[in-house]
């Protein structure tokens, strides 16, 4: 199993930028998709962006043209950049990450919060 820990979040007001960060570890063998989700109160927890081991990204529609995901795998870290945040960005930021060895694992962050407010 792997641990993942998350940093980077607080308040901003709109417009603003905050860079998260997740650093992985213990047993890294294996990982493939890192990605970020983020959940609203009373909402789902929804996609946010995706890359894979070997760069490909994926993001969300709603973010698209803000959010940059990036990864470092001689840190074992994924980055996500936010820039021209807006109220809605609002939610607990949760890294995710897909291991694959004998079997395909999802491990998860604990969170982090994102506040866009005036």
């Amino acid at each position: 199993q792997v641990q993942l820990v998350e940093s980077g979040g607080g308040l901003v007001q709109p417009g603003g930028s905050l860079r998260l960060a997740c650093v992985v570890s213990g047993n890294i063998f294996g990982i493939n998709v890192m990605g970020w989700y983020r959940q609203a109160p009373g909402k789902q927890r929804e996609l946010v962006a995706t890359v894979t081991s070997g760069g490909s990204t994926n993001y969300a529609d709603s973010v698209k043209g803000r959010f940059t995901i990036s990864r470092d795998n001689t840190k074992n870290t994924v980055y996500l950049q936010m820039d021209s945040l807006k109220p809605d960005d609002t939610a607990v930021y949760y890294c995710k990450v897909e291991q694959r060895t004998w079997d395909l694992t999802v491990s998860w962050g604990q969170g982090t919060q994102v506040t866009v407010s005036s």
